[in-house]
């Protein structure tokens, strides 16, 4: 195929979303300058500067508008509404650390934001709805995550509003991954968040482990990867499976329904898929692993996503040129 578009050269870019429903591709750059382009034509839409050497991107869509929230060295979160990038809000969540954890619940009410970079940082979850409607002077309606020294968070794509969050445990050398209920409490005079805890176990992580990535299947079925290692847990904490296929550290991890895909800087892709069993139990099985080249040419890949029909994966090239290698499923 063709090269469908091209855009004039850019500062670095630092990140980049796509919305397949808009066909508009998002980019964030070195200096802070966040645009919009049209997916078909390469057309700029729009920018916006951040002065964020630093973006955290996440585009959602809520009660049929499209938002942008963008997390910003400076700590804080800042929210565009539409793609011609008009500001509705910008708040401070954690001062003197970048904000580089930030996600939208499954029913759209709350969007987390916090940081990986300090150890005595909680994330806050905040009512999306008071970030996105730009009303009077009144603060965000938000809520403090009670952990500490956060490394990764998600939310379980089954729950409406289940977060689980890997930290710091009360003795700091060890890890622990606990799971939270977010919920709204309107009574008469006031109206406040409530973050509740579901449950929470320790991870056999030492203090240096660092690179986590966590995904979710399902509330009972929670994947987590750090180091050259696969693991996944139940909601009580017991260890449905554990794999240690690669000889170098993951870099991504990429969990849909079908399957789980690891990318490592050994320079291959590990794919893996779950298997239902009668009794209602899930397994992950190792299936086998796509090889992206030499080391002579490339240092490792570094990031990786995949669909139902194919993979695609980001490889570091020695030469500071980085490629993009596809896979596709055949029946």
């Amino acid at each position: 195929d063709g090269l469908l578009w091209c855009s004039p050269v850019q500062s670095p870019l630092t990140g980049i979303l796509t919305d397949e429903e808009c066909k508009v591709v998002i980019t964030s750059d070195s200096t802070g300058l966040v645009k919009t382009w049209q997916g078909q034509t390469g057309q700029e839409v729009a920018s916006y500067s951040t002065a964020s050497p630093h973006c955290t991107l996440l585009q959602y869509n809520m009660n049929n508008s499209w938002f942008l929230t963008i997390g910003t060295s400076q700590g804080s979160v800042c929210t565009l509404a539409d793609c011609s990038l008009s500001k509705k809000s910008n708040v401070v969540v954690c001062d003197s650390f970048r904000v580089d954890l930030l996600l939208v619940s499954p029913d759209k009410k709350w969007i987390m934001a916090g940081t990986t970079e300090g150890a005595d940082s909680s994330p806050k979850v905040i009512f999306s709805e008071s970030l996105t409607s730009s009303s009077g002077d009144e603060g965000p309606l938000s809520q403090l995550v009670p952990v500490s020294g956060c490394q990764a968070a998600v939310f379980i794509p089954t729950q409406p509003a289940r977060l689980a969050v890997i930290h710091h445990s009360a003795n700091r050398g060890d890890k622990a991954l606990t799971v939270f209920d977010v919920s709204i409490k309107k009574m008469k005079y006031k109206t406040e968040i409530q973050v509740q805890q579901v449950e929470s176990f320790p991870l056999p992580l030492s203090s240096w482990s660092s690179g986590l990535h966590l995904a979710a299947k399902s509330s009972n079925c929670m994947v987590l990867a750090a180091g050259e290692q696969l693991w996944v847990y139940s909601l009580k904490g017991v260890l449905l499976s554990s794999f240690k296929d690669h000889t170098g550290p993951i870099t991504s991890i990429s969990v849909d329904s079908f399957r789980v895909v690891t990318a490592s800087q050994d320079l291959s892709l590990r794919v893996l898929t779950w298997r239902n069993h009668r009794d209602g139990g899930l397994t992950l099985e190792s299936q086998y692993h796509l090889l992206g080249g030499s080391h002579t040419m490339a240092r490792g890949f570094t990031h990786v996503a995949c669909d139902y029909s194919s993979i695609v994966g980001s490889v570091e090239g020695n030469d500071g040129k980085d490629v993009l290698k596809a896979y596709s499923f055949t029946s």
